[in-house]
């Protein structure tokens, strides 16, 4: 680990990342689909909108604080949940600690490399995710342990149609490893000595197995074999997302709300939010950036459910923008990634503070004492910025 392993932006911890990750490991964490064009566009879009400053009447103190999925938040910022984590051996307990020092809300992948026990218990702030896979027993006997687990919230995940094909070319991640696997990674890892010792120090490899998919005293499937499971699954339906709501007594939030007719549904679904994402530009390559998506969706349901925002977040000032076009709250998902590569625990806490210096700035400079009071009025929005997705239903 460099003397000095401070990062001062989430691009310099994305270049830190690549330089130590194999290059298999990287790519998958890269990911994007097709041509990429979403992928780009997430980003791309935050520096289409301009900010208006102020410069007098400043406030002193800023509150950035909210409540969301009934949780008290000292930013707008929740981790989004992400698979397998094999850029640390610590991985998901090493985020969950981070976010509990940093006073936000850990999501779990049901896809993680740790188990949700694990993380429950580093942390009191616990959102969930579940896919739609497996018989609805076997969902509930999930719920479960999730309730068992201290989880707070759950987060429904349906936003991928299990797009595939890379122009750049996806990594060769194994099923499992063993000793053919690692014959033929062992390149790549030798190549990144500072990866590796932080695995054999820890006497480990990477695992790619799915504790938080068992049922019982069965095995943890691998990565593969649980996405078997999920692809086989029939998609579900409005009357299946109803059902799910049932189960669960706590806030349910949907993610992958692209269309403003899909948020309406939710909100008669019971949702108690909503996250505008198109899964990081991994889904359906040429989906519009999930910002472009949000003005329009967050006027339809904003007053009835909580709207989150994921895709794109790498500064503050991108939460700010966000939080002016009407989400309340916004979640992280390679930018927190790209920290861990870096350094572990440290390394995510730092993409926080700089996510909060970022946002603490921007309400300043826009004359605001919480991020409460941001609205499209501290914005210059270019002419065709949004998108527009779906009608009003009925």
């Amino acid at each position: 680990m460099a003397r000095n392993a401070w990062f001062e932006t989430v691009a310099v911890a994305q270049r830190r990342a690549q330089k130590r990750l194999p290059a298999p490991v990287y790519s998958a964490l890269l990911a994007g689909s097709e041509k990429g064009t979403t992928y780009a566009d997430n980003t791309a879009a935050f520096s289409e909108l301009g900010l208006a400053p102020r410069v007098a009447d400043m406030s002193s103190e800023r509150d950035l604080s909210v409540t969301v999925l009934g949780m008290d938040l000292a930013m707008p910022v929740l981790i989004s949940p992400t698979g397998v984590q094999a850029v640390h051996p610590d991985g998901e307990v090493a985020v969950a600690r981070a976010a509990a020092n940093r006073g936000i809300a850990m999501s779990l992948s049901s896809f993680a490399s740790k188990s949700v026990e694990e993380v429950g218990a580093v942390t009191d702030k616990l959102n969930y995710q579940v896919y739609w896979q497996g018989s609805r027993d076997t969902i509930a006997a999930r719920l479960d342990r999730a309730r068992a687990a201290g989880v707070k919230s759950i987060i429904l995940t349906l936003d991928w149609s299990f797009s595939n094909g890379r122009d750049w070319g996806s990594p060769n991640i194994p099923e499992k490893l063993n000793l053919r696997a690692m014959a033929e990674f062992a390149p790549f890892a030798i190549t990144k000595p500072a990866w590796l010792a932080e695995y054999l120090k820890r006497g480990t490899l990477p695992d790619l197995t799915v504790p938080n998919l068992v049922i019982g005293d069965e095995p943890a499937p691998t990565f593969f074999g649980a996405y078997g499971e999920w692809i086989s699954t029939p998609p579900a339906t409005w009357e299946d997302l109803a059902w799910l709501r049932e189960q669960w007594d706590g806030p349910v939030m949907l993610k992958g709300i692209t269309r403003v007719d899909d948020a309406l549904r939710a909100v008669d679904a019971g949702m108690s939010a909503i996250s505008v994402s198109n899964h990081g530009g991994n889904n359906l390559d040429s989906t519009p950036a999930s910002i472009r998506l949000l003005p329009d969706i967050a006027a339809a349901v904003g007053d009835q459910i909580e709207v989150l925002l994921d895709g794109g977040i790498r500064r503050g000032s991108d939460v700010a923008k966000a939080l002016a076009l009407g989400a309340k709250a916004v979640m992280i998902g390679r930018a927190y990634l790209w920290g861990l590569a870096a350094n572990g625990q440290g390394g995510v806490e730092n993409v926080l503070d700089i996510l909060r210096g970022g946002l603490d700035s921007a309400v300043l400079g826009l004359g605001h004492s919480s991020v409460r009071d941001l609205s499209p009025d501290d914005l210059w929005i270019p002419p065709g910025f949004t998108r527009r997705l779906g009608t009003h239903v009925g």
